[in-house]
C-alpha cells in the first residue's frame, strides 16, 4: 500500500512539475497555445469520432452478414496481429 501510495504522490508530483514547466517555456502566449491546444484536441476528437462510425458501420455490416448466415470474413491489421 505504501508503495503505490508513494507512486500516486510521484505521479502527482511529476505532472505538476510537467504543467508548469509547459507553461513557462511554452513558445507561444496564453490565448494563442489555448487556441492551438484547442484546435488539435478538435481534431483528435472528430478524427476519433470518424473512426468509431467507421468500426461501427463495418462491425454493424459484419453482424447482419452473419444472422444472413453468410460466412464472415474478419481481416486485421499488423497492429492487431501483433497485440
Amino acid at each position: 500500500m505504501r508503495k503505490i501510495v508513494s507512486f500516486l504522490a510521484g505521479l502527482l508530483a511529476g505532472a505538476v512539475v510537467g504543467a508548469a514547466a509547459a507553461v513557462l517555456l511554452a513558445p507561444y502566449s496564453g490565448p494563442e497555445l489555448q487556441e492551438q491546444v484547442r484546435s488539435r484536441v478538435q481534431r483528435l476528437v472528430e478524427e476519433g469520432r470518424r473512426a468509431a462510425a467507421a468500426r461501427r458501420a463495418e462491425l454493424e455490416a459484419q453482424l447482419e452478414a452473419f444472422k444472413r448466415g453468410t460466412p464472415v470474413t474478419i481481416e486485421t491489421t499488423p497492429e492487431e496481429a501483433q497485440a
